[in-house]
């Protein structure tokens, strides 16, 4: 473990990822509003919900992480141009004038992410499953035909 903060998001940054469709905001953690920040100091780790993207031979696998939310409480959306949507809400826990709070560190509001999806995707079958709070969404991939190589004698 690194006791030296990452400026790019670790190891599994995609900063460089021409997938992507997320935006680095320099003025992210500052205590003023920034243009590009969607996030709120209420809320900014439920927001910024970490996704990992894998590809294997077959297809596109997203796994996201969305402890104590329900399946039907979050969104996999395809829209337009190839972009793969996944959004969703955690409510606010309703107070209780008798309670006292000491520490209040879980998250609530809205997420989303957005993903590039590359051109052998196969956008029609799509499959999402949540189970233990982990969301999977799988996007098979168009098989590629390698060009066919006829050799030829030399004469």
């Amino acid at each position: 473990m690194s006791l030296i903060p990452s400026f790019f998001g670790g190891r599994r940054s995609n900063i460089f990822d021409p997938f992507s469709l997320d935006v680095w905001d320099p003025f992210r953690d500052l205590p003023f509003p920034s243009s590009l920040s969607t996030t709120s100091g209420d809320n900014s780790a439920f927001v910024s919900t970490r996704v990992d993207w894998r590809e294997t031979p077959e297809a596109h696998v997203f796994k996201a992480d969305l402890p104590g939310l329900k399946k039907d409480e979050v969104k996999v959306e395809v829209e337009d141009d190839r972009v793969l949507q996944i959004s969703g809400e955690r409510n606010v826990e309703k107070e209780d004038k008798n309670d006292t709070w000491h520490r209040v560190e879980r998250s609530s509001g809205k997420f989303m992410r957005r993903f590039r999806l590359p051109e052998n995707a196969k956008m029609d079958q799509v499959k999402a499953s949540m189970e233990n709070g982990v969301l999977t969404v799988t996007v098979p991939k168009a098989e590629v035909k390698k060009p066919d190589v006829k050799a030829i004698q030399i004469s």
